[in-house]
């Protein structure tokens, strides 16, 4: 029966292994995209029922684009700062405003990316048809930089580009204040004799690289394409498997989205909904992917103009926003198995951020709130565990008359749990109710974009990142070590070691949690102390006053 005592700590090292595996699983290299695959074996995939001899228009160019030498034009709204490349009219490079990046605070954070900060990361789009352009074609650009001024609410970029029959083509980005939405649009004026047949495309060219590094046991998050539909739903898709040719995703839809998801942030192609669309995702050349959605635009008769837009999203994954741009665009905030708890967790957060202000505050009281909602049962437990400390020095003496026969000690330590009415494992219950409530909060600590680079007070200025001089894992140790000392010691000498050796085991794993998580356990310890210590006290007084 003694053996049992371990039982938390063998759920709490569960727990820990747990987490401790995800960290090795996500810190694991990413798959190297193989380089300079044939175009061959790429241009039949995800292009559906576009005409072969159109296929070209998204398929990967031969030989090395020489990027250098094309030239760019800036545009500045109050959200970001951009810049659009006249080969292919790309949007070659984006900066955040009011997001910095993780380990120099001062530098702005990068999310697409012609190669300065490590990755290589565009927005493409074109038509698809006989001569018309596309992504490698060269575009006329209106300035060297424009800025959404003052008082101005839309900012409007006009590439314009010749068809090879004389058509007209207008590519249109219309960026809006306080937005990270983008308008992206296709005009075409026929002016030839013959009607065109074309369609439009939006694709995101990337590398398989994680977007963000952490400084130690760094967390390493999804990073690649996903793809909603009503039918299939939200669907994530592995560099890795689209590699192999094992990706699978709906190919034709008359709804849904394509998105690149990374840590924090997401790019998304979000097209009108009841709009016949096709999806694709594929390797390129360099070791690149291309993931995007096809739309039809007609036929454009001779003097007759067309146009065709789709909406660009490209920012943080804040979830009040996300959820009002389209129909399971939330669902890039990934909290895995344990959403069922993790998305009330976080909505309770957000409420009781809105009162405080502060995002430390709202763990705080969040964890308060928790401990009063189980402490009826935290109330069972800890009197199961005040009885068992009474019962003690009589387990103690059953060892001196016993101990050399280990079946006539548990049949009297039964006995006298059946005389006291003590349950062993009633302690064990805090730990169990903890310990999803616990990961769940890990989870939206790693994956909610609003705790990142989130201050507390003094010191911690960033929750989702470990304390940076380790003062809440210790003062978390501490509090540990205080618990050990409530609860009733084992009379096995190797099972008080042990026991005693879980404060320091734990501190060490949490000096590379996140200080948020550190400060949940923490606070939840200190509520635990008072309300076992008032316990005990309540527990040993009766049993004193019945003598």
């Amino acid at each position: 029966m003694e053996q049992r005592r371990l039982i938390p700590l063998l759920v709490f090292l569960f727990s820990l292994v747990m987490l401790w595996e995800a960290w090795l699983r996500h810190n694991q290299p990413a798959p190297q995209p193989q380089a300079e695959r044939p175009v061959a074996t790429q241009q039949g995939a995800g292009l559906g029922e576009v005409p072969q001899s159109q296929r070209a228009a998204v398929a990967p160019a031969s030989g090395a684009i020489e990027e250098a030498q094309a030239r760019r034009m800036v545009v500045e709204t109050d959200r970001f700062t951009a810049e659009i490349s006249e080969r292919g009219g790309d949007i070659v490079f984006l900066a955040f405003k009011d997001h910095s990046a993780r380990e120099d605070h001062s530098k702005p954070f990068i999310l697409f990316d012609d190669g300065r900060a490590g990755h290589v990361y565009r927005v493409q789009s074109g038509l698809i048809g006989a001569g018309l352009p596309n992504h490698r074609s060269q575009w006329q650009l209106p300035a060297e930089a424009v800025r959404l001024a003052p008082g101005q609410d839309v900012l409007e970029v006009r590439l314009t580009a010749q068809a090879d029959d004389g058509a007209l083509v207008t590519k249109v980005l219309r960026f809006k204040r306080g937005e990270y939405l983008v308008e992206v649009r296709h005009e075409v004026a026929n002016a030839g004799t013959a009607p065109i047949e074309a369609s439009t495309y939006y694709q995101f060219l990337r590398d398989g690289l994680p977007a963000e590094e952490h400084s130690l046991f760094g967390v390493r998050t999804f990073t690649g394409p996903a793809i909603y539909t009503a039918e299939s739903k939200y669907k994530k898709i592995d560099f890795e498997d689209v590699l192999k040719g094992k990706a699978e995703f709906p190919r034709l839809a008359q709804d849904g989205w394509i998105a690149m998801v990374q840590h924090y942030f997401v790019a998304a192609w979000l097209p009108q909904e009841g709009v016949q669309r096709e999806f694709y995702v594929r390797p390129v050349e360099g070791g690149l992917f291309q993931a995007g959605v096809i739309l039809p635009l007609g036929t454009v008769a001779p003097g007759e103009a067309k146009e065709g837009s789709v909406r660009l999203y490209a920012g943080p994954q804040t979830q009040s926003v996300l959820g009002t741009l389209a129909p399971g665009f939330d669902l890039v905030v990934d909290y895995g198995w344990f959403t069922v708890i993790a998305a009330p967790l976080f909505w309770v957060l957000s409420w009781l951020y809105k009162l405080t202000g502060n995002w430390g505050w709202a763990i705080v009281l969040v964890t308060v709130l928790l401990k009063a909602i189980f402490y009826p049962l935290s109330a069972a437990s800890y009197r199961s565990m005040a009885k068992m400390r009474a019962l003690t020095p009589r387990l103690q003496r059953l060892k001196e008359l016993y101990g050399d026969d280990k079946a006539r000690m548990q049949q009297e330590m039964m006995r006298i749990y059946q005389e006291e009415k003590v349950n062993p494992l009633g302690g064990c219950l805090p730990i169990l109710v903890q310990i999803p409530v616990f990961i769940a909060l890990y989870w939206v600590l790693l994956n909610s974009v609003e705790m990142r680079q989130a201050p507390w007070i003094l010191w911690i200025q960033d929750l989702s990142m470990r304390d940076p001089y380790f003062v809440l894992p210790l003062l978390m140790g501490a509090s540990m070590f205080v618990q050990m000392k409530l609860n009733p010691q084992p009379v096995d000498p190797m099972q008080a070691k042990l026991m005693l050796a879980m404060p320091i085991v734990f501190t060490v794993m949490f000096l590379w949690f996140p200080a948020g998580l550190v400060l949940y356990w923490l606070t939840n310890n200190v509520l635990s102390i008072a309300q076992q210590w008032l316990i005990t006290r309540q527990i040993e007084a009766g049993g004193k006053a019945s003598k």
